[in-house]
């Protein structure tokens, strides 16, 4: 068999200790490189490795990253003869300086340790280093939710140097937009990243002065469909079943009364449960708009009944005291009743005098018609018609009212006329 041989770098051949070759115990690495000189440039990229969530309640976005530094500290600078770097573990980084970057608007953020603490130390001869490390950082996202669920929203990732100004740390991005990488496979449930892009400009605090800061910015525009199936098309049909009410006849109260208090209450449900997901905001959204527009048909549609009842029993008191002031048998001992459907003619009720109720139509079949109380004479026909027109006390109750047949055009056409409206403001 053959034995292949490496060259082996003598300067990382074991010496005892690291130190010994890094010279750390040689320098003070509580001080920046080049201190007293001009500000130190450390280069950034970052690898986004996934988007985990985004909260609309807290108004916040959870991101894990690859973060690297680039800069060059001649403390660390070692002989070499094949010109290859050293790789060391976060154990050496707490015994050299490193940026002290942090994420502004940060709420949690933490390394990962598991199997040991994700951070890698690789250092060049020339004294260039690369730091890098996995982390998971939770930060604040400022958030617009009036055109909500048809919105689109802009999240920035901040960094910044905590403690050294401008004049000792110059922080950029390393290749410019190509310092941000982005997994492939990066998707959320309910948004679809549309780009991610880099930003840097300064930042002043009046205490301590300006300061670098970098900025990832990443626009998630909102999927539509998963509420269009929970919230807009439960909403019209709610607003559709309201109308079904026009076409119960007016006298079933109990059918209309239940439908109409089934679909409030059921809008009402709808409302509360999208705003229990959503913070608290004073504005109104565009989803908010839907709805109530949406819950205001709902519940005219009740107003509606509410109106034909009422029409319906003034019409009713008021025949009543017709009928009161012209009794029935008007002195006649012999008082006749007969059926009408409300389409004949007076001679035709002439032809039915002398029937009795059950002689005309059986009581089973009475119930979409007239009654009629008819006071007939034993005087000639033309007494009789004189009778019929002055002395008849009339009862009609009509399987439709006049209000709902106009609310069978109106209710619908309106709704229409707002869904286009809104759809083509907000869309």
């Amino acid at each position: 068999s053959h034995i292949y041989k490496k060259n082996h770098d003598v300067t990382k051949t074991w010496k005892g200790k690291t130190e010994q070759l890094l010279r750390v115990d040689d320098h003070d690495f509580t001080m920046r490189p080049a201190f007293g000189g001009p500000a130190i440039p450390v280069g950034v990229d970052v690898q986004v490795e996934s988007l985990d969530s985004i909260s609309e309640v807290d108004m916040d976005f959870t991101m894990t990253l690859y973060l690297r530094h680039y800069w060059k500290d001649e403390r660390l600078s070692f002989p070499s003869t094949t010109n290859k770097s050293m790789t060391f573990d976060g154990r050496l980084v707490k015994k050299i300086w490193v940026p002290d970057v942090f994420f502004v608007h940060s709420k949690r953020s933490f390394i990962h340790d598991t199997t040991t603490d994700n951070i890698m130390l690789r250092v060049f001869p020339d004294g260039h280093v690369l730091y890098s490390m996995r982390i998971t950082v939770t930060a604040m996202c400022n958030m617009d939710f009036s055109r909500f669920p048809l919105d689109s929203q802009t999240c920035s990732l901040e960094l910044e140097s905590y403690a050294y100004t401008d004049e000792d740390l110059m922080l950029y991005w390393k290749n410019g937009n190509e310092s941000l990488k982005t997994d492939e496979k990066i998707s959320l449930s309910q948004f679809l990243i549309q780009k991610f892009h880099t930003t840097s400009r300064l930042a002043f605090y009046s205490s301590t002065g300006w300061y670098n800061r970098l900025y990832i910015n990443f626009t998630l525009h909102r999927h539509i469909f998963f509420f269009l199936l929970q919230t807009y098309f439960p909403a019209t049909l709610m607003v559709m079943l309201s109308w079904v009410s026009f076409w119960i006849d007016h006298r079933a109260v109990p059918a209309r009364v239940s439908l109409g208090i089934t679909t409030v209450l059921t809008m009402s449900t709808i409302i509360t449960g999208v705003n229990a997901s959503m913070p608290r905001v004073s504005y109104i959204k565009a989803v908010d708009i839907y709805l109530w527009v949406s819950f205001v048909f709902v519940f005219l549609s009740v107003l509606e009944y509410a109106a034909v009842n009422y029409l319906t029993t003034v019409q009713e008191q008021k025949e009543r005291k017709l009928r009161e002031r012209f009794p029935c048998t008007c002195g006649i001992p012999h008082s006749k009743t007969m059926m009408l459907d409300g389409n004949y003619s007076e001679s035709d009720a002439n032809s039915l005098a002398g029937y009795t109720r059950n002689q005309v139509v059986p009581e089973e079949e009475n119930q979409e018609r007239m009654v009629v109380h008819l006071a007939m004479s034993n005087e000639s026909n033309s007494s009789r018609k004189k009778g019929l027109k002055g002395h008849v006390g009339l009862r009609i109750i009509q399987n439709t009212h006049a209000i709902d047949k106009y609310s069978r055009l109106i209710f619908p056409g309106t709704y229409i006329f707002f869904n286009l409206i809104y759809w083509s403001v907000f869309s």
